[in-house]
């Protein structure tokens, strides 16, 4: 069964760090570019960061350039965000996705992402 699961998520003060975590199973993360999203309340979903197949490129949304690292744990078949100096504005739920769009730049966006898991909360609260 093909499975994507976040973990990571808490409540932390502004200024805090969280590291989230990607986990697949049933198939392997190698040949895909994964991509992290975020839904905060009454917003739409939107793009956070990918890394591409091979780690060839990654991609960052403005809003967290210099704040977040994604990276690929090839022996864990995992994908992490690193998201340092968080800001209330980045409370959301967090979601990981696959896709075997080699390159995150040719994804067009959500609609060619696959899997997805169930989300992790991320609350950022002084």
């Amino acid at each position: 069964q093909v499975q994507l699961v976040e973990s990571g998520g808490g409540s932390v003060q502004p200024g805090g760090s969280l590291r989230l975590s990607c986990a697949a199973s049933g198939f392997s993360l190698d040949y895909h570019s994964i991509g992290w999203f975020r839904q905060a309340p009454g917003k739409e979903r939107e793009g956070v960061s990918c890394i591409s197949v091979g780690d060839i490129s990654t991609t960052y949304a403005d809003s967290v350039k210099g704040r977040f690292t994604i990276s690929r744990d090839y022996a864990k078949n995992t994908v992490s965000l690193q998201m340092n100096s968080l800001k209330p504005e980045d409370t959301a739920v967090y979601y990981c996705a696959s896709t075997p769009v080699r390159v995150c730049a040719n994804t067009g966006g959500q609609a060619l992402f696959v899997h997805w898991g169930q989300g992790t909360q991320v609350t950022v609260s002084s």
